[in-house]
């Protein structure tokens, strides 16, 4: 899906930005008579990119993302920094890499800079890595602050992003649709993961694992199908048709870790999701987690904490995405 925008009030463009990216706050630093705002977006299902422009030097606060974020910027740099973290300034031929956790301020914006911005949904990312390693990530994708585009990877992977802003202005659609849009965004997460910073990037230059037997493959569907179910290691042995030591053996080998702990970190997934577009007047952590299989809500916490770095309250306290 995509969007076109254009506005000189400030309240719209909070709109517009809060519709396409995040809830935030924009405050206009310098010259507020030269704000105009002119968003251009694309939705590709998992990943939002964006050409953004504002005329005049901003402040953006989002508080905290619950995704990967990349700004590009193109034509004057840009200052930025999450949590405590210091102040860092993002030049063009660099890109800047937002954590989906910490609170999240661009310092300063100005006014004569485009902005390429790419949302990328946390479970996406996590998945793709999961597809390419053959692994669920043990902890975090904690992606590196600062990327490289004149040269080597970052500069091939900022090739697939042109490719995503160009076709912003075309009236084709072609990337649109599923035969496109589906292979180009899996081109660009690869991209990312193989040129960003990041614990498992030594993993992806190793050679390409072996692809999971089906056993493994039949238990982690029904897990994936139906995780609020009470399987029990004997149950997942019959849905992959070996026997339970088999069963334990290949998820050891192929997924890295036993199959009931790949069912805990679905499960977490599907709460984490539900926590972020569910209204906390209405809804409390617990009925969401016993909704999706965990029975003692300590043990539930300290596993959810553990994966996302917050408590799920905390999580269900931010504004939807």
């Amino acid at each position: 899906m995509r969007t076109s925008f254009r506005t000189g009030d400030v309240e719209q463009a909070m709109e517009a930005i809060k519709g396409a990216f995040y809830t935030n706050r924009l405050d206009v630093l310098a010259a507020p008579e030269r704000f105009g705002a002119a968003f251009e977006v694309l939705d590709l299902g998992g990943i939002t990119v964006g050409d953004l422009t504002c005329g005049a030097d901003v402040r953006v606060r989002c508080g905290e993302l619950g995704s990967y974020h990349v700004n590009i910027p193109l034509g004057g740099p840009m200052s930025w920094h999450q949590s405590s973290r210091p102040e860092l300034i993002t030049a063009p031929g660099r890109a800047a890499l937002f954590q989906p956790v910490g609170s999240t301020i661009v310092d300063r914006w100005a006014g004569d800079s485009r902005i390429i911005a790419l949302k990328v949904e946390r479970e996406l990312l996590e998945r793709r890595l999961e597809e390419l390693t053959g692994r669920a990530p043990r902890a975090p994708v904690v992606l590196g602050p600062d990327l490289d585009l004149t040269g080597g990877r970052g500069k091939a992977w900022a090739g697939l992003v042109s490719v995503l802003v160009d076709d912003l202005y075309e009236t084709t659609r072609l990337l649109e649709h599923p035969l496109v849009s589906a292979p180009l965004r899996d081109a660009v997460l690869n991209g990312l993961l193989l040129a960003a910073d990041h614990r498992y990037r030594d993993v992806l230059d190793e050679p390409s694992p072996r692809l999971r037997p089906a056993p493994v493959k039949r238990a982690m569907d029904a897990m994936r199908e139906r995780p609020e179910h009470p399987f029990t290691t004997t149950e997942l042995a019959a849905e992959a048709r070996v026997g339970v030591r088999r069963l334990q053996e290949t998820f050891a080998r192929y997924v890295g870790m036993p199959p009931m702990t790949y069912l805990r970190t679905v499960r977490l997934e599907r709460v984490h999701l539900e926590l972020r577009a569910a209204d906390p007047r209405t809804t409390t952590v617990s009925e969401v987690a016993f909704r999706w299989g965990f029975g003692h809500l300590g043990r539930f916490a300290e596993q959810y904490r553990a994966k996302y770095g917050c408590a799920p309250s905390h999580t269900l306290r931010l504004p939807a995405p």
